[in-house]
């Protein structure tokens, strides 16, 4: 296992052009990733192979989020969200990131495919914002479990506020 990094504070960006692709078993597990999202992390294709995807995690990402992702996922469906990912170094990089389950030709869940776009500034902005809130929810709480649903509930008001689903939130960014 790869040991978590300090973040540094610096953020890293990619070209606009360029895709972040990944693949992860059912259990979230790396099975494939692209040079690009090597590049970018900082990690060599030997590192990151059969590791939890969560290496990239930034510890400023609320964790109710990844739980709406997994969620969303295993329940077969596709997800979108602002996700801002840890490089090996400690340095950041932010992401639109689209996640999808992968299917057999059964139609069971095989896995899971995550291709990631440079966001745009003013986007980032507003889920920076509003990832700093649900981060302060989660933290007020001794149990990591009650700070996750706490902010799980606080997004789900934010959602109900706007009467939107999450997705059509994260196209309105």
């Amino acid at each position: 296992m790869i040991p978590k990094h300090t973040p540094t504070g610096v953020e890293r960006f990619f070209p606009e052009d360029d895709i972040i692709v990944s693949k992860t078993d059912l259990k979230g597990k790396i099975t494939y990733a692209n040079k690009v999202f090597l590049d970018i992390s900082g990690f060599s294709e030997e590192e990151v192979l059969g590791q939890p995807h969560n290496i990239i995690r930034h510890p400023a990402m609320p964790k109710c989020i990844f739980k709406l992702a997994w969620d969303t996922l295993q329940s077969g469906e596709e997800i979108f969200a602002y996700v801002n990912n840890l490089c090996k170094s400690g340095d950041n990089y932010w992401v639109y990131a689209h996640m999808t389950p992968t299917f057999d030709d059964a139609g069971a869940i095989t896995g899971y495919h995550s291709s990631r776009r440079v966001p745009e500034r003013p986007a980032v902005e507003a889920a920076e914002a509003l990832y700093a809130a649900l981060l302060a929810e989660e933290q007020r709480h001794d149990d990591w479990r009650e700070g996750m649903k706490a902010s799980a509930h606080m997004l789900s008001g934010v959602l109900d506020e706007k009467k939107v689903e999450y997705d059509e939130f994260v196209f309105s960014l």
